[in-house]
C-alpha cells in the first residue's frame, strides 16, 4: 500500500470528524438517538474512503487503522451534546458538509493518485470519496441525497476540484497547495450553488 503522507493523514481526519457532525446536524429533526446517530455519522464518515479503497484493492483505511473510527465516533458524541443544547440553525449542516465535502474530494483524489491510478479514474475516485458518505447519510435519514437534488452542484464541485488539483500537481505544484487549490474550488462551487441555486443542465424529453 502506498504511504499516505502526513498532511492527507491529518486532512483525512478532519473530513472524518466533519462529515460525522454532519450526519448529526441533519438528524436533529428526526429524533434520532444517540446509536442512530453514530450509526449515521460513521455511514456518512467512512463510507466513501470505503468504496474508494475497495476499488483500488487497498486495505480498507478504518480497518487498517482504527483511529478514523474512533474520530467519527467522537465526533458524533460531540455534536450530539451540542445539538441537545444550542438550537442550531435549519439546514446549518449544508455548510460543513459543503468542507466535507472538499476534504474528503482532495483526500479520494491523492490516495487513488498515490496507488498508481490514472489521473482521470483518481479524478472520479476522488469524487466518488467525497460524494457516497453523505448518499448513504441521506439514505438512512430519508432524505433525497444531496447529490440528486436540483441546485446543488454537489458532484460535480467534487469532480472540478478533484481536476484542478490534478492539475495544479502536473504543473509543479507541491502536494499541500495542490490539495488547497482542489479543496477551496470544491467549497466555492458547492457555496454558490446553494446561494444561487445554480445546476447543470437536465434531461427533458421533447413535449
Amino acid at each position: 500500500m502506498a504511504a499516505v503522507s502526513d498532511l492527507i493523514y491529518g486532512v483525512a481526519m478532519a473530513a472524518v470528524a466533519v462529515n460525522a457532525a454532519t450526519a448529526v446536524l441533519e438528524t436533529e429533526d428526526k429524533h434520532m438517538d444517540l446509536v442512530g446517530a453514530i450509526v449515521a455519522g460513521l455511514a456518512a464518515s467512512l463510507g466513501g474512503g470505503s468504496l474508494r479503497d475497495v476499488l483500488i484493492g487497498r486495505p480498507v483505511f478504518w480497518l487498517a487503522d482504527v483511529t478514523y473510527l474512533v474520530c467519527g465516533m467522537l465526533a458524533v458524541a460531540a455534536t450530539f451534546i451540542l445539538a441537545r443544547r444550542v438550537r442550531l440553525p435549519v439546514g446549518i449542516f449544508v455548510i460543513p458538509d459543503a468542507a466535507g465535502l472538499a476534504l474528503f474530494t482532495v483526500v479520494g483524489c491523492q490516495i487513488a493518485l498515490n496507488a498508481g491510478v490514472h489521473w482521470l479514474a483518481a479524478s472520479l475516485l476522488g469524487a466518488i470519496t467525497g460524494v457516497f458518505g453523505g448518499m448513504l447519510r441521506d439514505v438512512l435519514v430519508n432524505e433525497v441525497p444531496l447529490v440528486m437534488r436540483p441546485g446543488t452542484l454537489y458532484a460535480t464541485a467534487s469532480w472540478c476540484g478533484a481536476l484542478a488539483m490534478i492539475a495544479a500537481g502536473a504543473l509543479g505544484a507541491g502536494e499541500a497547495l495542490s490539495a488547497t487549490i482542489g479543496a477551496l474550488l470544491v467549497l466555492v462551487i458547492r457555496l454558490l450553488a446553494i446561494r444561487y441555486r445554480l445546476s447543470m443542465p437536465v434531461f427533458r424529453t421533447p413535449s
